[in-house]
């Protein structure tokens, strides 16, 4: 066991073995595609681990569906633009109640938006992007070993609560190298065993994998349930109380930095790490488990401080859910376009502390051709 320099998406794939997955399928897509070419070595070295570079990334996620019904732990990775293709899905998926993993390296949106640029756009993708109503698992790391870690997690808690559990990265997380110890980290891995059988395996009553309402048990077993509002409220809240018991066992956050301080910093991922030099300034509340949200944790915590700001690379989509559940409102930071720097943190925090706007100072068009803008505040 030795430290070495590892990257982001080397720890999310790593993670994922030691987690038991035997299956990948992928489209390449920046800035996730490291992971698909390690995945991609990876099989030809072992023949036993399924790999697919598919068409496109509706294909990708049709395909670990179909690899974990069949028995195995299944995953895939990839950026905004491809997790909106895999929406529906994501939704069969959690209707069916298939345990993979989708990893979701975020950049800036919408559409195409800026490849190489970090971005948060996808919290609210996550929890109500497919159709219906339904309970989805995220985690968000925000360095190499917990991205390790947090893969890990993402795979137990997909075979606990027998559903797609999402964990999300960005640019910056993705392509950060640290010196970690991974093979010591592995060591203490226990990942879950696989609980729903594979298909040939399976003894007792039949599986129904429709993407209609089906009856699950009972005497009209195998039959349509399209009309039946009882049904849907049995399988519908077997499956909610399911997921909400299982995230309970993974309340991960971190609670530090000024603890005494008079403003609370709500940061996730990389907005977190950057912002590190507000330390003495400020205490974080950083959720890594982002979906279901904290909000006991949170609201215990938040009591005590007389500001919560929160500084996210989007524009607000966890300030909206901090504000419902702590009924309170709260000040925002938005990091866009993919400047994302301790600079802009505290460039954002001095404004809306002094009663400013979230809004930045935004330039104005320039007349003549000059420098592109940089990350920084500069």
């Amino acid at each position: 066991m030795t430290r070495k320099l590892s990257q982001g998406n080397e720890a999310v794939f790593r993670g994922a073995l030691a987690a038991g997955a035997n299956y990948y399928a992928g489209y390449p897509i920046s800035p996730s595609t490291e992971i698909l070419n390690i995945a991609s070595g990876h099989a030809a070295e072992h023949p036993e681990f399924g790999f697919l570079q598919a068409e496109d990334e509706i294909a990708s996620a049709n395909a670990i569906i179909g690899a974990s019904l069949a028995g195995a732990k299944s995953f895939t990775a990839t950026s905004g633009p491809g997790f909106s293709l895999m929406q529906e899905a994501v939704g069969y998926a959690q209707k069916v109640g298939v345990p993979c993993v989708f990893v979701n390296v975020q950049r800036v949106g919408p559409a195409t938006g800026m490849p190489t640029m970090p971005g948060q756009g996808d919290i609210m993708q996550v929890k109500w992007g497919s159709t219906g109503d339904y309970t989805p698992l995220a985690f968000y790391p925000n360095g190499v070993e917990e991205a390790f870690r947090t893969t890990v997690a993402a795979f137990n808690a997909a075979e606990e609560s027998r559903s797609p559990v999402v964990l999300l990265s960005d640019t910056f997380v993705a392509h950060l190298n640290e010196v970690v110890d991974l093979d010591a980290v592995a060591a203490e891995t226990q990942p879950a065993p696989r609980m729903a059988p594979a298909l040939a395996k399976h003894e007792g009553d039949a599986r129904f994998f429709a993407g209609v309402l089906m009856y699950e048990a009972g005497p009209n077993a195998g039959e349509p349930a399209t009309a039946d509002a009882d049904e849907y409220l049995r399988q519908f809240y077997d499956a909610k109380h399911r997921h909400l018991e299982v995230a309970a066992r993974y309340a991960l956050y971190e609670h530090g930095w000024n603890v005494e301080a008079r403003t609370l910093l709500i940061a996730y991922g990389i907005v977190s790490r950057v912002a590190a030099p507000l330390r003495e300034e400020v205490a974080l509340f950083r959720p890594i488990r982002i979906h279901p949200m904290l909000t006991d944790e949170l609201r215990s915590i938040a009591e005590r401080y007389d500001e919560i700001v929160v500084a996210e690379a989007n524009d607000g989509q966890y300030a909206d859910m901090v504000e419902l559940a702590l009924h309170r409102p709260v000040k925002r930071v938005p990091l866009l376009g993919g400047r994302v720097s301790a600079e802009a943190v505290r460039a954002g925090l001095e404004r809306v502390l002094a009663g400013g706007p979230s809004e930045p100072p935004i330039p104005p068009q320039p007349t003549e051709p000059g420098p592109r803008a940089t990350l920084g505040v500069g």
